[in-house]
Parts: C-alpha cells; structure tokens; sequence
C-alpha cells in the first residue's frame, strides 16, 4: 500500500489547498472506446518526429492496446494544425489498425511534443505558464482581453486545481519514480507543484515537462488530463 507523505510538497504547506480541477481533467475514458491515441514520450522536436514517420515501423505499436493482437496496419495519417509551432503549420501523425478481424481498434499515435487536449503545442503552454519570470513568458505585449490571454489564463487555473487524483493515480498505478514523485509531492499540491516535482525528480528538461507528465497521466488512466 503507498503511504503518502503527511507534510507534501513544501510549496503546499504555504497557502491553502488548491481548488478542485475541472470534471474533464479527471473523467477517465478507458471503458468507452475500444481505441485511442497512444502518445510516443521520446518525441519532442519536429526532426525526431519526421525521422519516425519516415520508419514504417517508427511508430507502429508492439501490441493492440485493446486485444493485445501483435499485428497492426497503417490507417491513415491524420493532420494536426498546431498553434506555436513556427514554421510548421501542420503536423502529420500516424494512426494504426489492429489486424485483429474481431477487434479493428484504431491507434493514433501523437509525437509528445504536440498536447493531446489542447490546440497549441506543449512548449509554448510551458513558455506561458511555467517561466519563473513574468519577463520571460510568452504573453509580453499581447492585449489582456485577446482570446490568447484568455486562453492562457484559463491553463493557469487548470495548473493550479488540485493534483490529488493525479497523485493517487502514480502512487497508485506507477513504477518506481512515480511512486516516489506522487511521495515527495503529496495530496494538497497543485498541478503546478507535481510538474515541478516530476521535473526535478525525472531530470526532465524545462519546455517538455507538462507534456511529459500529461503524457504519463494519459498512459496510467486514458482521458486523465493534466490541463
């Protein structure tokens, strides 16, 4: 059984708990469709993902995730039209489907720099939302009141709800270093404290660090969100 710490987080210990996250962060998806989106966690630049496109087998999944048949085809590469990726205005991705006769799941398989969820790509969230200094964000200069600013202040809401379930779901569910991230951040953080503590723990870079643990959210429950 994990016990979590009492304490958390010292980041939680100074104010009072974070607000509940919104119902679609935290509404799982596993029992109502028979395929999905599997997000390859290696993939962080445009490069790395045209060099796996370009690999029959780049992104061919081992197993169905659905019948664990050991076969699967490629379907179609669906577009993504991301916002904030300069000079790329459309992303390619890879959907896959189980040769299984009885199954006929569908697997898309999204690079993890793009977010699942949300129009933009992940670095320029984080750029937005993670800096440590108003200077160095992304918004300097744009109008409060434009959809842009908006947008951004409706993931700044989302990162400060509640991390509980998303604790519980690594202590729970996870290998070792989640396990020991889901610890050292505990059940009264934000969503903003457990990327930081994921961050530190799994040395993960900064401009990859809400796409790696939405990614590994998605991976432990399908349709747990992050933001």
């Amino acid at each position: 059984m994990i016990r979590f710490a009492k304490q958390g987080h010292p980041m939680s210990q100074t104010r009072l708990p974070p607000p509940q996250p919104d119902d679609c962060l935290i509404r799982s998806r596993k029992s109502k469709y028979k395929g999905g989106t599997v997000i390859a966690e290696d993939v962080w630049t445009p490069e790395e993902h045209r060099k796996r496109l370009a690999d029959p087998d780049g992104y061919r999944p081992r197993i169905c995730g659905n019948c664990g048949h050991r076969v699967l085809h490629v379907h179609d590469y669906p577009e993504r039209h991301p916002l904030g990726l300069l000079l790329l205005a459309m992303v390619r991705v890879v959907r896959f489907i189980c040769a299984n006769e009885d199954c006929k799941a569908t697997w898309r398989v999204l690079p993890g720099f793009l977010a699942r969820h949300l129009w933009w790509a992940w670095r320029p969230i984080e750029q937005a939302t993670m800096d440590s200094s108003p200077r160095q964000r992304s918004l300097r200069g744009v109008d409060t009141a434009s959809p842009v600013a908006q947008t951004v202040r409706r993931w700044l809401g989302r990162l400060a709800s509640s991390a509980r379930h998303a604790v519980v779901l690594m202590g729970s569910r996870g290998a070792e270093v989640l396990r020991a991230v889901a610890e050292a951040t505990g059940l009264n953080a934000s969503r903003r404290d457990l990327v930081s503590v994921y961050g530190d723990t799994a040395a993960i870079p900064h401009r990859q660090r809400l796409g790696a643990v939405a990614a590994v959210l998605d991976r432990l429950e399908r349709g747990i969100r992050l933001m």
